[in-house]
């Protein structure tokens, strides 16, 4: 690229507005680009923790079962399995407290759905920065054209003349902007996108495994179709 288009020619050339709305998109970028990939991170490793919940119901006892969904740093399986035990076990042990008014089922069903929803705002935090950048940055981008283009225009007039020369390098520095914010914009849309593309299919299989749980908890039991005859989950104990 000619360095009279350069983004250093753009930020050696532009007066205060422009470095500022440079230096804006600059850090729109970054900020997008450490979310993404630090959700993609998690999303991954998510989806991972999800293809040990068959092994789960295949364990001979609760023990080995949360040990098979692995450990419990940022676990959402593993959390919801302790949380929907723990539930159980305090709803048993316990008398003579308002929660007795709440059979087990509703119980157990309530602190499933707690851990669910922390789940749901880990997941989706930080999702709201790629929004706002992928909404905001092109009219970032469309402002500092527009500055770029005034004062390019106020530059010609003070000089009195305006030839192809003097109009092509102003004009083409601040066309670089909307360039910019379109660059920026756009991998924050898609990155979001498939974020969330990656974060409803981590949720479908946790409220599945939550239903699961629920039924176990209640019941003793795995209720399901393709599994429920295993004897091994059948026969899986609550310790």
């Amino acid at each position: 690229m000619n360095s009279q288009f350069g983004l250093m020619h753009v930020w050696a050339q532009g007066d205060w507005v422009t470095r500022c709305v440079f230096s804006a998109l600059v850090l729109m970028s970054l900020a997008s680009w450490i979310v993404i990939l630090i959700k993609a991170l998690d999303v991954v490793r998510s989806k991972r923790q999800a293809a040990q919940v068959e092994g789960f119901w295949h364990s001979s006892d609760m023990a080995e079962g949360l040990t098979k969904l692995g450990d419990a740093d940022r676990n959402a399986f593993r959390e919801l399995a302790v949380e929907g035990r723990e539930a159980a076990a305090h709803h048993r042990a316990t008398k003579a407290q308002l929660h007795d008014t709440l059979d087990a089922s509703e119980w157990i069903s309530r602190a499933l759905r707690n851990s669910m929803d922390q789940t749901t705002a880990r997941l989706q935090a930080g999702l709201a920065i790629l929004a706002s950048v992928g909404s905001t940055a092109p009219f970032v981008g469309l402002f500092g054209t527009v500055w770029g283009i005034y004062h390019a225009l106020m530059s010609i007039g003070s000089a009195g003349q305006a030839s192809i020369d003097q109009v092509a390098g102003p004009i083409g520095e601040a066309l670089i902007m909307t360039a910019l914010g379109l660059a920026v914009a756009i991998p924050a849309v898609l990155g979001y996108n498939a974020l969330v593309r990656g974060n409803k299919f981590i949720l479908t299989k946790l409220g599945r495994f939550a239903h699961d749980l629920h039924a176990y908890y209640v019941t003793g039991a795995r209720v399901t179709g393709s599994t429920s005859a295993d004897p091994r989950v059948v026969s899986m104990k609550k310790a």
